[in-house]
């Protein structure tokens, strides 16, 4: 690295230099500087850290001491071989460091936002430029080695074509205040998610801004305002606006799952309220919580919150909070905590706090969505939810195959029809329904049609329409007869719709044939759906299954034997194994995985980035 120095008085530099390991705290190297210029060689045995060089002038500080840390050079040595030591990436948010460095001088920094003064093009090359005094990315980053968690380092600017560094690694972390990233980070990003990376957000107020990087990226580009920035004209998806904001409508909480537009913030006399907040429990059964103790409605994390936070748009109605995703968040946000800051609007930004999990392609995302939740590390609580993201999603523990997203208390049968999950109760009469999401909503009950409901002990749906058969629940009742309704929470009645082999047990519906088990003397047997009069056909051994369903065109079985599968051809194929599986009464499926409810009374679901492959 080459590092041009100056004195305090811009004569050359008469001094010396301290390179200190800032994670660690350890000096790395002392060097005498003379002159204008000073190389600094990276020896091989250096971890992969964040980095500061200090430069000291041995003579009396003229005209001012050295202040904003621009005698301060901080950088990041990556990993000579990627994910050599660990599969965890620690990204530096050097970009958002960079457009807060002398706030409010005229063409120094990006702030203030409004002043005519400010600059829309900094230079990563400038004096400083390093983290703010709040430094709210340093407690986490010394947390991570105390607490036995290797990790290798980049900067944020990496990212910006970044996707061969990523493909090394199971989870990218990001810390703290990372406001300002370019469309090739979030490119990258995005795409490390999507083929199964995992993230981690201990941050809020993350992609704020859209920037670029030009100069080779030794310059940031923010106008933060569309008609000023020629960029706008001939690629507006790179206009530097905010990442929610015309032309570009790439609302930031796609990748992240919250946004500042719903958060709040806290500045001024007001970061005081930093201390006194905590997080609510929305999710307690959820794998995040697993060790913590916490129960729905307890509080935690008092002190983590700030001094900005990001948030989901939320419904409450249905008792427990769950995203609307009508504001970018995925529809598979699981909210696990929030907290209600509304009253932040005295000291800046009133709004909300949300901690949730979601699927992002064939990866997980986790977002503690407060910038200061570094500080709250000491809580044990705080420790532990940390620990357990770091473990499943770092790679360091086994991830389990089934994850709880809520309640199946004592359900005897499940199958999901137009954007339903629908189960019956333990009286096998009770028709219940909720979203098959992955928040752990509650379940209400289908009102009952006039007339007698018949008793059931098997559910299923067909995956497509049929002509001339729509969508319906298919039920076999207690008689051996084929019941069908619509797939309505409301009232409907079920009818009759033929007989079913004496003793069937569990059912299910592809490509236009049905297949039926009898556990009496464990068959599998099959009909043409849409010939009601045609007679049923014993195909094999149905592998001791106590439920089925139909998930990418084959048929899985949970049974004694855990989870099988097999083609739906209506040839003598047997069931085979098809992955780890949790003891449960039924099974469904519904956009593209499986949900089981289990005997200890949970809805889990199996995620997209495990299912089986055979």
């Amino acid at each position: 690295m080459r590092f041009g120095v100056t004195a305090g008085d811009g004569a050359p530099l008469a001094g010396r230099v301290v390179v200190t390991d800032a994670v660690t705290e350890r000096p790395m190297a002392r060097a005498v500087v003379r002159g204008t210029e000073w190389t600094l060689d990276i020896p091989r045995q250096w971890p992969s850290s964040l980095y500061v060089a200090r430069f000291h002038d041995d003579r009396p500080e003229t005209p001012e001491p050295e202040r904003d840390a621009e005698h301060e050079v901080w950088f990041v040595v990556r990993a000579a071989r990627p994910a050599a030591t660990s599969s965890v990436l620690v990204s530096i948010p050097f970009a958002t460091w960079r457009a807060y460095h002398r706030a409010g001088q005229p063409g120094r920094s990006l702030y203030y936002a409004e002043e005519p003064g400010r600059a829309a093009r900094v230079s990563f090359a400038d004096p400083g430029g390093g983290p703010p005094p709040e430094r709210w990315e340093e407690p986490l980053l010394r947390w991570l080695p105390g607490a036995g968690y290797p990790v290798e380092f980049c900067s944020g600017l990496d990212l910006d074509d970044g996707g061969e560094l990523l493909s090394s690694y199971r989870l990218l972390v990001v810390n703290g205040h990372d406001e300002y990233w370019s469309a090739g980070m979030r490119d990258s990003v995005e795409t490390f998610a999507r083929k199964g990376g995992n993230l981690a957000f201990f941050a809020g107020n993350t992609a704020w801004w859209q920037m670029r990087l030009e100069d080779g990226g030794r310059t940031m580009v923010c106008h933060r305002d569309a008609a000023a920035d020629p960029v706008g004209a001939v690629d507006p998806r790179r206009t530097t606006v905010e990442w929610s904001s015309s032309p570009v409508d790439r609302p930031e909480n796609a990748m992240t799952g919250v946004s500042f537009r719903n958060g709040a913030g806290s500045w001024g006399e007001g970061m005081g309220l930093i201390g006194r907040e905590s997080y609510t429990v929305r999710f307690a059964g959820h794998w995040v919580f697993e060790g913590t103790g916490l129960r729905d409605g307890d509080t935690f994390a008092r002190g983590a919150l700030g001094y900005e936070t990001d948030a989901a748009e939320l419904d409450w109605s249905a008792g427990v909070p769950r995203a609307t995703g009508r504001d970018g968040t995925p529809r598979s946000f699981a909210v696990l905590a929030t907290a209600d800051l509304r009253h932040w609007r005295a000291y800046g930004q009133g709004g909300w706090a949300t901690m949730g999990v979601f699927r992002l392609g064939a990866g997980t995302v986790f977002n503690a969505a407060t910038i200061n939740w570094g500080r709250a590390l000491a809580d044990p609580v705080v420790d532990r939810i940390t620990r357990n993201v770091l473990d499943r999603l770092g790679g360091r523990a086994p991830q389990p195959s089934w994850h709880t997203v809520g309640q199946a208390p004592r359900l005897r049968a499940l199958a999901a029809c137009e954007g339903l999950l629908f189960a019956v109760a333990e009286d096998g009469r009770t028709l219940l329904h909720r979203e098959p999401s992955d928040q752990n909503l509650p379940w209400s009950v289908c009102p009952a049609a006039p007339g007698a409901a018949p008793e059931i002990r098997c559910l299923t749906a067909p995956r497509e329409a049929c002509h001339p058969t729509p969508l319906a629940l298919l039920a076999v009742g207690a008689d051996d007869r084929l019941f069908v309704r619509a797939p309505v929470s409301g009232p409907a009645p079920w009818t009759p719709a033929g007989r079913v082999p004496a003793g069937t047990t569990a059912l299910a519906m592809c490509d236009n044939t049905l297949f039926a088990v009898t556990s009496h003397d464990d068959t599998l047997h099959h009909r043409p759906a849409l010939r009601p009069d045609a007679r049923w056909t014993a195909l094999g051994p149905a592998g001791k299954a106590s439920s089925l369903t139909v998930l990418n065109a084959r048929l899985y079985a949970a049974g004694p034997d855990g989870l099988l599968t097999r083609p739906p051809v209506t040839t003598d194929a047997p069931f085979t194994p098809a992955g780890p599986f949790p003891s449960a009464r039924a099974l469904a499926s519904y956009a593209g995985r499986l949900l089981a409810a289990t005997h200890d009374d949970l809805l889990v679901s199996h995620p997209p980035q495990s299912t089986p492959v055979v």
